[in-house]
């Protein structure tokens, strides 16, 4: 498969018109491949530490309390499906939408501009996850203070909420595989949407309601699922924010 992958990825270089979609892309392919790959890191080359009461505390000292514990305190399945549909839906959807948005409606090279922006805030956002490894609330929900290591599997939190509903085993399975599981801050989730609201408030300045109520959503549905702290998620949009600066 990935040789197969390796030349589908050549040949479409030789092919002037989906060249223009793949160049922009490679910063995206280069932030994919990265995360794939920490799953092949030898453990004497990952940080020996796992912070697990960090984010917590400082989320604590900073917003005076847990506030991905206060939201997902209690659940229902209407609120399941409600924080589902943009964390497990429109995150992986948005991107291509607004690519073709951005490419029909916006000015010329501003695709490969949010091609370069996306990809290098991603590629940033998991070499930091990696170095600085932190645990997501579902394991404080789970493990408390202990130790973590590497041993331990990723868990889907809130969306296995989801499974049950949808009668899948898809995101149990795919956490539970992730080749990066203490990858807590920052939020790429938190990311993603706000430098994709921050390029569709660029394109048309009238939809920002939309835009901020989009990132709201998003932030609320990362803590209710438990797969984040609020400063994972402001996190994520500083990460967002300075590569739209920059690009």
């Amino acid at each position: 498969v990935r040789i197969i992958l390796a030349c589908l990825f050549m040949t479409s270089l030789t092919i002037p018109y989906v060249r223009r979609f793949v160049l922009p892309a490679l910063p995206i392919f280069t932030w994919l491949i990265t995360f794939y790959a920490c799953q092949f890191i030898p453990l004497d080359y990952r940080p020996k530490h796992i912070f697990v009461n960090i984010l917590p505390t400082l989320e604590r000292i900073l917003y005076g309390a847990n506030l991905s514990e206060i939201i997902s305190k209690h659940t229902h399945w209407t609120l399941d499906l409600l924080a589902w549909l943009p964390y497990g839906v429109i995150h992986f959807a948005f991107p291509f939408v607004l690519s073709l948005l951005l490419f029909v409606f916006g000015p010329p090279s501003c695709l490969k501009v949010f091609g370069s922006a996306f990809g290098f805030m991603n590629l940033a956002g998991v070499l930091t996850q990696l170095c600085f490894p932190n645990a997501s609330p579902w394991y404080e929900n789970i493990y408390g203070s202990s130790p973590a290591d590497y041993s331990i599997k990723g868990e889907a939190g809130g969306l296995s909420r989801i499974d049950d509903i949808l009668g899948l085993q898809l995101y149990g399975s795919t956490f539970g595989n992730s080749p990066l599981v203490f990858g807590a801050f920052p939020s790429l989730h938190s990311g993603c949407a706000t430098i994709e609201m921050l390029f569709l408030f660029y394109l048309c300045p009238k939809l920002w309601p939309v835009c901020i109520a989009y990132t709201m959503w998003m932030w609320w549905a990362t803590m209710y699922l438990t797969h984040h702290y609020m400063i994972d998620l402001v996190g994520g949009s500083i990460y967002a924010l300075i590569a739209f600066c920059i690009a």
